[in-house]
């Protein structure tokens, strides 16, 4: 004999099934875009020390208006500095157009916005590549990551913030 609780876990599955099935549920695809996304990839998931990764950030448009202005920070991982023998720095930064990749600057803990160049039209999108530097003397066997916040204004005098957004993190192998 199913007690009352077990029937109406049962009737209210159906319902959630039959909702889904003919598109009266919400769905994950109805959501709104975020009017600016930020996005992180690396070239390498490993490297040794005193090698080097590229980290690129790609900043997309999502709104019909123009992103004016964009600051964001980039901070390591809390599990990144529980390991001080991990030791590393942004040694370079090169912004992504149509002519090649123009240097950019700004690589430190704050104000990366600057970097993404002129205003970012609508469906638009612009990639900073940071190089990540391992120093030659760094542990290795630990895992380097960054997070990152961001905010931006458009030109209809709205903005938005964001983050933490996280990077994939770099395993730092021994040799």
């Amino acid at each position: 004999m199913r007690s009352p609780l077990m029937r109406r876990l049962g009737l209210t599955a159906v319902l959630a099934f039959v909702l889904a099935v003919f598109g009266f549920a919400p769905g994950a695809g109805a959501a709104e875009p975020a009017p600016a996304a930020l996005t992180f990839a690396t070239d390498s998931a490993t490297t040794t020390p005193g090698g080097t990764v590229k980290l690129s950030m790609t900043i997309t448009n999502n709104k019909t208006y123009d992103v004016w202005f964009v600051y964001q920070t980039i901070d390591p991982t809390w599990l990144t500095t529980q390991r001080p023998d991990l030791k590393y720095s942004f040694t370079g930064c090169s912004l992504a157009t149509a002519a090649g990749a123009t240097p950019c600057t700004g690589t430190g803990p704050s104000n990366l916005g600057g970097n993404y160049g002129a205003t970012i039209p609508p469906g638009q999108s612009r990639t900073v590549t940071l190089t990540l530097r391992i120093a030659p003397d760094s542990g290795c066997n630990g895992n380097i990551g960054f997070y990152s916040y961001y905010y931006a204004e458009f030109s209809d005098s709205t903005n938005t913030s964001g983050g933490p957004v996280y990077t994939p993190e770099t395993r730092v192998l021994c040799t």
